[in-house]
């Protein structure tokens, strides 16, 4: 596959984030991508320079502002902007000192630190950043468990974590974001039961009932539940599971817009992937092609084209909400 190789290709083996790529990437579908995606990140470079320099209030999310954020935030100024339009900014000066004195505890619970240090070597080993971030990564993990007892700590939050440690360089904002994620936009997927995780699957699940019955009834006859196919996707925010200029681009809508765009995204993922879905013909392979195939192809991967067409599907959060009281409760995904 030399037309796919990276001896063909101008970009590295590592992307701008420093994660390896795997070595099924599609280097000639990713130069096509990008030949216009970078010209496209700097005209937006330059427009968010202006509403920047224009010092608008980023609390408020504008009709302008909005759609600015759907386009992407360029990566030098995700970290407050993303911080301003969640609302993390406001709690942290509520508490400025909050973090500091987390980390000055004496009393962490020994299997908590230990579950958090176990975990560090499984967290992006594949980034050739991310070793020197690693005891940073440590200190925000820790803190939160014993900020949110209730969480504590959880398989997903080293990744969701992680990511916004290599996006803000900054152990406190981090701290904050991840706040914000888990207990406003994720809150009772990380506790022990995951009571809001089983209810969201079955919503999610019932989305694909409404929008695409061809494909749930094909996975229903193949037996893979939706948990296994799914539940990563909103357990980690999509955080080790898309290209992390994909997530990027997911979160920088998150954080204005809330949960709505996870499911935005996972149905969007299943709308584009249709075709494939059904023409796979037993559970392993079900599983092989929502475990391998669509989280690294040419879709997903162009991020921007992704966007455009997850923002033109019809989703209405009365819908969601909906949904919701129907299915709480549901554990059967």
């Amino acid at each position: 596959m030399e037309s796919t190789s990276k001896a063909a290709s101008k970009f590295s083996d590592v992307d701008e984030y420093g994660f390896k790529r795997n070595e099924h990437f599609d280097y000639k579908s990713y130069e096509l991508f990008m030949s216009s995606y970078l010209k496209t990140l700097a005209k937006r470079r330059i427009k968010w320079e202006r509403v920047l320099q224009e010092n608008i209030d980023l609390t408020t999310i504008t009709v302008k502002l909005k759609r600015y954020i759907r386009k992407g935030i360029p990566g030098p100024y995700r970290p407050n902007v993303w911080m301003k339009i969640s609302g993390a900014y406001k709690l942290q000066q509520r508490s400025p000192g909050l973090y500091n004195s987390l980390l000055k505890e004496t009393n962490h619970e020994k299997e908590i630190s230990d579950s958090i240090s176990i975990d560090l070597p499984r967290t992006f080993p594949d980034n050739i950043f991310f070793d020197s971030k690693k005891e940073r990564l440590y200190n925000i993990l820790v803190a939160y468990a014993h900020h949110n007892r209730e969480v504590g700590y959880c398989q997903g939050l080293n990744y969701i974590a992680g990511l916004l440690l290599l996006v803000t360089d900054d152990e406190e904002k981090s701290f904050w974001l991840l706040k914000h994620m888990i207990e406003n936009i994720t809150p009772q997927y990380h506790t022990k039961n995951m009571a809001n995780l089983l209810r969201d699957m079955a919503v999610f699940k019932e989305l694909i009932i409404r929008r695409i019955p061809a494909v749930n009834k094909h996975i229903e006859k193949l037996g893979l539940p939706y948990a296994v196919i799914a539940s990563k996707w909103f357990i980690c925010i999509f955080a080790e599971v898309l290209p992390a200029e994909t997530v990027f681009r997911l979160w920088d809508c998150i954080f204005s817009e809330g949960y709505k765009i996870i499911f935005r995204a996972a149905l969007n993922m299943f709308l584009t992937h249709k075709t494939a879905i059904l023409a796979c013909d037993d559970i392993g392979a079900l599983a092989n092609f929502f475990r391998e195939t669509l989280i690294h192809d040419d879709i997903v991967t162009n991020c921007h084209t992704f966007l455009q067409s997850m923002f033109n599907l019809r989703l209405k959060r009365n819908e969601l909400e909906g949904l919701r009281k129907i299915c709480v409760g549901r554990n059967n995904t």
